[in-house]
């Protein structure tokens, strides 16, 4: 039992860690879209750069929600609900997509350490699995 507990708690504080990174670093695309004042394709750079920073913004919100998710799951040390089972697997779908795109822009290290916190999101979805069956109890009267 207390096993799952410290990998929610290590999930937590990756995905918060995570999500501060994430919007860190588009925060700094951003700076470099605005200081080049570059257009693709007609539209505005200010909304190139604010795209940038929106998106950011989103995706690091939705690590950190994850991450507290996974801590209130570590607190509780129960089965998470339905919505929070629901929104650690989106969690881990969207760290393998992040990663696949990783592994073409950033490289290897990156792409490992992606990978690294989807297995801590996976281990926490599969320790925290559904609460096993009642055992049956003695049969009953045959029905007449």
């Amino acid at each position: 039992m207390a096993l799952r507990r410290v990998v929610a708690a290590t999930t937590a504080v990756v995905l918060v860690l995570e999500g501060l990174g994430v919007a860190a670093v588009h925060w700094v695309l951003s700076l470099f879209l605005a200081g080049q004042s570059m257009s693709l394709d007609g539209l505005d750079p200010g909304l190139l750069v604010a795209v940038a920073r929106g998106a950011g913004l989103a995706l690091g919100a939705c690590f950190v929600l994850c991450g507290a998710l996974a801590l209130r799951v570590a607190w509780r040390d129960r089965v998470p609900g339905r919505p929070t089972r629901l929104a650690l697997a989106g969690c881990a779908v969207l760290h393998g997509i992040v990663g696949a795109l990783a592994v073409a822009l950033l490289g290897w290290p990156v792409f490992a350490l992606l990978m690294a916190a989807l297995a801590l999101v996976v281990l926490t979805l599969v320790t925290y699995g559904p609460a096993p069956a009642a055992a049956p109890g003695p049969p009953g009267p045959a029905p007449a």
